[in-house]
């Protein structure tokens, strides 16, 4: 156990929100502006990281955000999100943007994006606190696991790198 508290499975923070895309969020294309979707897939996020955690979560880098097709006004956006990775005091969470058509509900929905964040858990001073253990309960959850740890030290490495060049300007 982390922190005194108690470890939870990864079942128990996903985090589910949906919105319908209204005209006053379209870019100059008339798409929905990716802002937006980055907003959505940030509180999606905030709230899966503050359940596992159980207190507050602030953002500390967005991993990666990749767009695969365009949102449209009148689409119903869905965010999912999931803790794939805790460390002493952070987390990964995972999310999954989709959008069903307004014009073909029937359809299947539209995997338009996704996008890996990190959360520090802050207490009232905001300082960082340990968060939970991870319980890990299915192979796709140890496959999230692993590939966190893979971008974690991607980050941390080129987090040196970039100071030690800074270090070695004149």
């Amino acid at each position: 156990m982390t922190g005194g508290r108690a470890p939870k499975p990864t079942s128990y923070s996903r985090v589910t929100l949906a919105r319908i895309m209204g005209a006053g969020e379209a870019n100059l294309l008339g798409n929905v502006h990716g802002g937006v979707i980055m907003k959505a897939v940030d509180n999606t996020a905030g709230a899966c990281a503050e359940r596992h955690c159980r207190g507050h979560a602030v953002t500390a880098a967005i991993d990666g955000m990749v767009f695969v097709e365009p949102v449209r006004v009148g689409d119903i956006l869905t965010t999912r999100a999931q803790v794939n990775w805790v460390g002493r005091t952070s987390v990964e969470v995972g999310v999954q943007v989709t959008a069903q058509r307004w014009d073909d509900a029937g359809s299947a929905d539209h995997h338009v994006a996704s996008a890996y964040l990190v959360f520090v858990a802050i207490d009232a001073q905001e300082q960082p606190v340990e968060v939970p253990e991870l319980i890990i309960e299915t192979d796709d959850d140890r496959r999230r696991w692993q590939e966190a740890e893979i971008r974690r030290d991607h980050r941390l490495a080129q987090r040196r790198e970039i100071k030690a060049a800074r270090a070695a300007r004149p």
